[in-house]
This record gives structure tokens, sequence and C-alpha cells, in this order.
């Protein structure tokens, strides 16, 4: 690499240093956990864990690798029964695994809209869904969050020429709140439009056997597709596409992101399988989880976003402030974190809070009070 691409790159690293905005790795294994998307605590559940082994031992020939990708070496018979289960579960005519959530927004969108087509956006919409927007011919359009007065001005200017696709999240990653989906399919049925629902932050929790909002509003049939990320509620890794036979196979013939990447391992696939089958039948947990949830909420006094969600957001505007609160209740022991501009607008600077099952109305108590006098 030439001394002239170093320099490129180190004064944009030492911009984003001068300007506090330099991200760096961190690990934080001794704090109370009030960061992670774990919602339900199933990645530490000791008796997941011993059963997500026991399902491994027994399985026949387990590979720790795939081998290749779905197209070549990486398909199984483990892979493709996951699917039909996933399919059940979030009761949609098929599933297609992909390894993140990411990966499944990239392949939706990098492939199915075409020339001609438009992509509209909540403007909150998470990174990926703009890239995978990015990656395909259509044009692309942002509406204000969760505002759908602005949506259908953009949808009327749309509509003339090619198929339109309305992209959103059932549970927003940053602010928690939930997108109006029972009136977004009213005015895309209206506009004759393809909604896309990343269901991120709601699978596992929301809908029969943490089937996502889209379920518990029973609006599924409604959805042209509809992304669930294993990462998060699940406490596991991957995701999934729930959508009918034909988007399936179009997107295993095209998506590259899909085509092009080693598929997941088995160990994996049994994690995912077990880990839904353990919130089937704990449906306790979400149960527990909302009254976390209704804890917090009251002995919060802070400036927040209104959410009923896990994800709970107390702004502190600008990054110094944002940050500085950040690191003084870190001290006290909390694994918390600022989200900052440009990651979100500028003076809406926070403090993301992730509520868990196992976080004790102690420590949610002892949290709120640092929060509420920083």
């Amino acid at each position: 690499m030439s001394e002239k691409l170093y320099s490129i790159l180190s004064q944009k690293l030492k911009s984003r240093e001068d300007n506090a905005l330099l991200r760096k790795l961190s690990t934080s294994t001794d704090l109370i956990d009030f960061c992670s998307n774990d919602y339900l605590g199933l990645s530490i559940n000791e008796n997941l864990i011993a059963d997500v082994q026991q399902h491994a031992v027994a399985h026949q020939g387990m590979k720790l690798g795939s081998g290749g990708s779905r197209l070549l070496a990486g398909n199984s018979t483990l892979a493709e029964e996951l699917e039909l289960f996933l399919a059940e579960t979030h009761q949609s005519e098929a599933a297609l695994l992909c390894n993140s959530g990411y990966a499944a927004n990239l392949s939706l969108f990098s492939s199915i809209p075409q020339k001609g087509d438009t992509i509209i956006y909540d403007e909150l919409s998470h990174a990926c869904i703009k890239d995978g927007a990015r990656l395909s011919f259509a044009n692309r359009l942002s509406f204000k969050h969760n505002d759908l007065d602005d949506l259908k001005k953009k949808l009327q200017k749309a509509t003339a020429t090619g198929t339109v696709f309305i992209a959103v999240e059932s549970v927003y990653s940053m602010d928690g709140d939930q997108a109006p989906l029972q009136d977004l399919v009213a005015l895309a049925q209206e506009y004759q439009a393809n909604i896309i629902v990343d269901e991120a932050h709601s699978t596992g929790l929301w809908g029969e056997k943490g089937a996502g909002l889209c379920v518990e509003l029973g609006i599924q049939d409604h959805i042209f597709a509809r992304i669930h990320t294993f990462g998060k509620g699940i406490g596991a890794h991957g995701a999934c596409i729930a959508c009918n036979e034909v988007v399936k196979n179009y997107l295993i013939n095209f998506a590259r992101p899909f085509i092009f990447t080693t598929s997941l391992p088995d160990h994996n696939l049994i994690t995912i399988k077990q880990a839904y089958t353990y919130i089937a039948r704990h449906g306790v947990l979400w149960e527990k989880l909302k009254e976390k949830i209704k804890l917090f909420k009251q002995e919060i006094k802070a400036n927040t976003i209104e959410s009923h969600s896990p994800i709970q957001a107390i702004l502190f505007a600008g990054n110094e402030n944002a940050r500085k609160v950040a690191a003084s209740i870190r001290q006290q022991g909390f694994d918390v974190r600022p989200i900052l501009s440009p990651t979100v607008k500028k003076g809406g600077e926070r403090i993301r809070i992730c509520l868990h099952t196992f976080n004790t109305d102690e420590q949610i108590k002892k949290l709120a009070l640092l929060l509420n006098a920083p």
C-alpha cells in the first residue's frame, strides 16, 4: 500500500479522533449488561445451552464448518428442515436462511427492486436497508419517521411507473418505538405498494412463539417479506427472510449476498431451532421482560423517547454530554453506551438502554436513579 494512501486513511482517522467520533472495540465482561440485544437472556441461558449441546452431540455427521455456500457444499437436510420450521413459526409460505440480518436486507433490496422501481424507506431504517437499496438499480426515497402523511406524498410521486416497495422496521433499533403497521398496510393497499418489514427487534418477543409483531397484529399475509434476525431476542446468530416460494426461489438465484456466502454451520442451525423451541415453551420470558420494561418506565424521570419495547432511549443532547454521562454510569458498574451523531441526528444523542429478563429490579432502579441525576 502506498504512503499516500496510508496518509489519506490516517487523516480520516485523525479527523474522527479530533471530533471525538473515533470508534474503538472494547470488552466489558465485568459490568452489568444494559447494552446487548439479548433481551430474553437466551445466549447465556444454562438450560438452553445444555439443550443445544445435547442435540449437537446427538446430530450424526455434525461438522464444525459448512464447507461452502448453500448452492455448493454448504446445504444440508438440517438447513432445509430449519427453513420449514421457520416458515411454520413465522406463518409464511417459505423461509430462506441468511448469515445475518444485514445480509438478509442486502439480499432483498439489492436483487428484487429493478430499474424503474422505487424503494421508500423510513428515515430511521437500519443502515443495512439503506445499503441494500443503494446496491439496487431502483429509485430511493425516504419518508419522515412513522409519518404516514409524508409517506403518502412520496407514494404519489413514485407510483407512475414501476413497482413500489415500502421498507420499515417493526420495532426501531435506536428509538425502540413501533411502526404503525396496520395503517401502513391500508396505505400500501391503496397505492399497490409492497411492504418489507425488518422484524429484528420484535422477533422472539411479540407474536405466537415469538413470531414477531406482524403475526401478533395478524397482518403477515399482507407483507411482501419479513426479515427475522436471530442475534437479538433469539440469542443466537443469523437470520431468515419469511416470504413466499417465488420470492425464496428468486433470491436463491439472484441475491448475491446469499449465493456467494459460506452458509451457517450445523451447531448454529441447531442453536436457532432449540432457541425458538425454548421460547415456545417459556412464554413467561416475554411476560417477565414486559414487567422489567414497566418498572424502568415507572422509575425513569429523564428525557426519554416513548417506547414500550426493551429498547429505551435516554436523550442527552450533544456528543460530549452523552459520552460523559455514559462513562460516569459505567464507572458505577453498568454497561451502557452512548449513541452519538452522526449515527443519530444532531440533538438526538442518547444513551441506549436495553432491558433484559436477567436484570434484577434493584439493578433497574439503581440505573434509573443514575440516569435521572447524571
